[in-house]
């Protein structure tokens, strides 16, 4: 389980995290989600440590990540994976080499096992002798898929999804949403999204953490989220025309 504990965060005097508390499901795929600059993103990096809280813990199984030296923390390291928002493949690597990168530089594995790695990887998420490839020959979508590939590829415990359907078409983003879903009770993965995709809240949210104004301002789930009186989180929530008339039916069902 990874846990977050009384988090601070802080840039000059703009105060960016404020006493965040929150506890990340394992084998689920838990979102956060929030209007954009409320804190999202800098939470995430704070979980991966690519930014340091000022105050708080970030517990992963109940190591005190904040406390730890480098050392420590790439032992973490090698239990994490990240899709970052725009992929953000090598383009002078081939597909290949992308997903291999994160072996080479943290496994011990002898060729052999990283290319049957890299095999295993690139099939699991439909992209089977896309090997020799480079990114700039794939969609949009299929370079998602790479970095989901690569994001798996030491079997994380914990994968870190940013915004993972930026940029895509609805229904590649579904394909895209099923796979992150897939994957997660798959392999018992415990999974953090941030996004603003309200498709995937409804689709794949068994936990959401709704911040706002740098603090967890709601917690709960896809189902929880569409009744819920929260004025900050409905005006999140219902904010498209499609999204407002969701609410009016269900409003009237009730009567």
């Amino acid at each position: 389980m990874l846990e977050v504990k009384n988090l601070y965060k802080s840039f000059g005097s703009n105060d960016v995290l404020k006493d965040i508390t929150h506890s990340f499901e394992e084998g689920k795929v838990n979102l956060i989600i929030g209007q954009s600059g409320q804190g999202k993103s800098v939470l995430a990096k704070c979980l991966v440590g690519l930014l340091e809280a000022d105050k708080g813990e970030i517990l992963y199984n109940g190591r005190d990540f904040t406390k730890m030296g480098r050392m420590d923390r790439k032992e973490i390291r090698t239990e994490l994976g990240m899709l970052f928002q725009g992929a953000a493949l090598f383009d002078s690597m081939t597909v290949e080499e992308n997903v291999m990168f994160p072996l080479t530089m943290f496994s011990k594995m002898t060729k052999k096992e990283k290319q049957m790695r890299v095999d295993f990887c690139l099939e699991r998420v439909n992209l089977k002798g896309k090997n020799l490839a480079y990114p700039s020959e794939c969609s949009g979508g299929q370079q998602k898929r790479i970095g989901i590939a690569r994001a798996i590829s030491m079997n994380p415990k914990y994968l870190f999804c940013d915004e993972p359907n930026s940029g895509l078409d609805p229904k590649t983003a579904i394909v895209i949403d099923s796979l992150i879903k897939e994957i997660t009770y798959e392999f018992n993965t415990t999974t953090i999204v941030i996004t603003h995709d309200m498709n995937s809240v409804i689709e794949i949210g068994d936990t959401i953490l709704f911040i706002n104004e740098g603090k967890n301002w709601w917690s709960g789930n896809r189902n929880t989220i569409l009744t819920t009186e929260n004025e900050a989180v409905v005006n999140f929530v219902y904010a498209s025309d499609f999204m407002k008339e969701i609410r009016s039916t269900m409003q009237e069902k009730r009567k």
